[in-house]
C-alpha cells in the first residue's frame, strides 16, 4: 500500500514512518490531520502543485525542524503547526493571505518568522506559547490582530505593527514579559482587555 493516501489531489492521509518525506506532485492540497502525530518526521517537502494546507496538518509533529512552504501556497488552516516544538524558523510566502486559528501554537524552539505582504489577518493564538520567539514584524497588509496571537511569547523583546491595523485582540500579547518597547499606529481604533496584560 501506498505510504500516502490520496483522493482527487488531496493528500488524505500519509501512512509512512520516514523522517524526510517529499508530498508527489500530484498533490493540490494537504488535508486535515494528513500528517497529524508524525512524530518522527524531520523534514518535509512541499510541491508547487499545492495551494492550501489544511486544519492540524503537522499537529504534534514534535521532531519537525524544516519545512518550506511554496509560492503556490494560498492559506494555512487552523493548528496546522500547532505543537511542532522543534520547528526553528518559517518563511510565509507572497501568496499566502490568511494565517489560521493556533496555526504555530505552542512552536516552543521558533525564533524566526516572516510573514509575507500579502497576509491580511493573524487568526486567534496564531504565535501563542512560541516561547523563543524574540521579534516579528507585521507587515502592512495585516488589519488585524487576533485574540491571545502572541500570547506567552515570554522572550518577544520588539515587535514592529504596521500602520494598517486597526485593531489588536484580547490578549494579544499577554504574558509577554520581555516586551520593552511597543508603537501603537494612529490606524488602530481599538485594543482589547488585557491586551497587554503582565508585560513586566
Amino acid at each position: 500500500m501506498s505510504e500516502f493516501q490520496i483522493k482527487n489531489g488531496v493528500l488524505v492521509k500519509y501512512r509512512g514512518d520516514c523522517s524526510k518525506v517529499t508530498i508527489p506532485d500530484s498533490v493540490t492540497s494537504i488535508g486535515d490531520s494528513a500528517f497529524y502525530f508524525c512524530r518522527g518526521l524531520t523534514s518535509i517537502t512541499i510541491p508547487d502543485s499545492v495551494t492550501s494546507i489544511g486544519a492540524g496538518v503537522f499537529l504534534h509533529c514534535e521532531s519537525l525542524t524544516s519545512i518550506t512552504i511554496p509560492d503556490s501556497v494560498t492559506s494555512i488552516g487552523d493548528e496546522a503547526f500547532y505543537g511542532c516544538k522543534s520547528l526553528t524558523s518559517i518563511a510565509i510566502p507572497d501568496s499566502v493571505t490568511s494565517i489560521g486559528n493556533m496555526a504555530f501554537y505552542g512552536c516552543e524552539s521558533l525564533t524566526s518568522i516572516t510573514i509575507s505582504d500579502s497576509v491580511a489577518s493573524i487568526g486567534k493564538e496564531a504565535f501563542s506559547k512560541c516561547i523563543s520567539l524574540t521579534s516579528i514584524t507585521i507587515p502592512d497588509s495585516v488589519t488585524s490582530i487576533g485574540e491571545q496571537a502572541f500570547c506567552s511569547c515570554e522572550d518577544l523583546t520588539n515587535i514592529t505593527i504596521s500602520a494598517s491595523i486597526t485593531s489588536i485582540g484580547e490578549r494579544a500579547f499577554d504574558g509577554c514579559t520581555s516586551l520593552t518597547s511597543i508603537t501603537i499606529p494612529d490606524s488602530v481604533t481599538s485594543i482589547g482587555n488585557m491586551a497587554f496584560y503582565g508585560c513586566e
